[in-house]
């Protein structure tokens, strides 16, 4: 029976399907380190953050599978931005519930893995250039953490992800015209903050 089965050729609509889910693998694939870089910055838990971009892919993929290729980074940037303002919700509603007790959390002294320092460094290894290019970069961590939740969110889709006005506007659930606003606001306070770091 298997063999008659494999031996009939694809229909295109097999063929179109086949060749949906492979593009969308591809997505889901180029998407996933900046998702986790994105949602880690956010949420400052790997566990969270790496919940977050599982449950922002599954809900893409069942959600919005059929949708073309072109409306993917957006649709699925959106879905991720709502599921981290859940986790807020979520660790909100837990410190209120929780909080009397302390936390709920044991520190056994791991270190997180930092998405940051697995990036590969092409420049030959020369230990004071390293060091200022290290306190250059946990700098421009500390600034990009210390902005405004909003202004945090525009900055990172916009300029690290690369997503257009219209797209930001569409993943963060606001006017073209706030996202404007959001991004010159975090770079005239990441210019103001890190000021003393230019050349």
């Amino acid at each position: 029976m298997t063999e008659a089965l494999s031996s009939v050729p694809p229909t295109p609509l097999l063929e179109r399907a086949d060749a949906s889910r492979t593009a969308m693998d591809r997505f889901l694939a180029s998407v996933e380190r900046r998702a986790l870089a994105i949602a880690l910055s956010l949420l400052r838990d790997r566990e969270d953050a790496l919940d977050a971009v599982q449950d922002a892919m599954l809900r893409l993929v069942r959600s919005y599978g059929h949708k073309p290729e072109a409306e993917r980074p957006p649709l699925f940037y959106r879905i991720l931005n709502n599921r981290i303002h859940d986790g807020f919700r979520h660790a909100k509603r837990r410190g209120r519930l929780f909080g009397w007790i302390g936390t709920m959390a044991v520190d056994d002294g791991a270190r997180l893995e930092d998405p940051w320092e697995q990036i590969p460094d092409p420049a030959p290894d020369n230990p004071p250039e390293h060091l200022e290019r290290e306190r250059r970069l946990h700098a421009l961590q500390d600034a990009v953490r210390a902005l405004p939740r909003r202004q945090r969110e525009a900055f990172i889709l916009r300029c690290w992800e690369g997503l257009s006005t219209e797209e930001t506007a569409h993943a963060m659930g606001c006017s073209q015209g706030s996202v404007k606003t959001h991004y010159f606001r975090a770079l005239h306070a990441l210019r103001q903050e890190l000021e003393g770091f230019q050349p």
